[in-house]
């Protein structure tokens, strides 16, 4: 469905929130933490900042954000784990602000933690960066999802084929979805007012994943660990409007 330019202007505001939210959380996050605790602090920021948590009983989600460490892809349930020295946390963010949606994440290094680690993060940004460059008025959507797997695979690592980004509006998913994998002519032709919510996740190593018994956190298949970094982004007559900015 497409925004009019007064509906964008409100999911920027939603969008400020999360990214906001997500500044907060790179202040506070620390070992020792445990992932529920932070996702309090989450809830708490989001409803003093005249928004509703975005993901808090979405499909019976139990919280107001995903987290997910080293090897958790994403949709990692906050509870009891201890967030330790070393860990990549990767958290995503949602917000509703007068009935419309933001939606954003990022990938957190708690402390010192390995080369390869720092790689892969900076790699998965790279991702985002070269596939929100995509999102313009009469590019194919195929063109973000090549520009994804095309950085990701070019330094070496695993794109993850199973989960998708997506539309975003008045709901948290849309049409159409926006894979991280395929070629650049699939895919409908970008319009303006489409706002597309683009997610590179990214394994160190296969890009296979499979879902813990709790029903919805994704791990890696061979134990590697995972980035994933989100941005909101409307398609406009200027090119891409990134809207899950502070």
């Amino acid at each position: 469905m497409l925004k009019t330019k007064e509906e964008i202007e409100i999911m920027r505001r939603a969008g400020r929130v999360v990214s906001q939210t997500l500044d907060m959380v790179g202040e506070r996050l620390e070992a020792g933490m445990t992932t529920g605790r932070l996702d309090e602090l989450i809830e708490e920021y989001i409803r003093d900042h005249d928004a509703v948590p975005g993901f808090k009983n979405y499909r019976g989600f139990p919280a107001s954000a995903c987290i997910s460490i080293d090897d958790e892809v994403v949709h990692g349930i906050p509870g009891k784990r201890v967030i330790r020295e070393g860990d990549i946390v990767s958290v995503d963010v949602g917000s509703i602000v007068d009935g419309f949606y933001g939606d954003s994440a990022r990938t957190f290094a708690v402390g010192e933690v390995s080369d390869e680690k720092v790689q892969l993060m900076e790699n998965t940004r790279r991702c985002l960066d070269a596939a929100i460059d995509k999102a313009r008025k009469g590019n194919k959507l195929g063109q973000i999802s090549a520009a994804i797997q095309q950085t990701a695979e070019a330094a070496g690592f695993g794109v993850v084929r199973a989960l998708v980004g997506h539309g975003i509006g008045r709901n948290m998913h849309e049409d159409p979805p926006v894979p991280n994998v395929g070629s650049p002519d699939a895919g409908p032709i970008l319009e303006y007012g489409m706002v597309l919510a683009i997610e590179p996740m990214v394994n160190l190593g296969s890009y296979k994943v499979y879902t813990k018994p709790d029903g919805w956190t994704f791990v890696t298949a061979d134990g590697s660990p995972s980035a994933h970094y989100e941005h909101t982004v409307a398609v406009t007559e200027d090119g891409p409007d990134i809207l899950s900015l502070s």
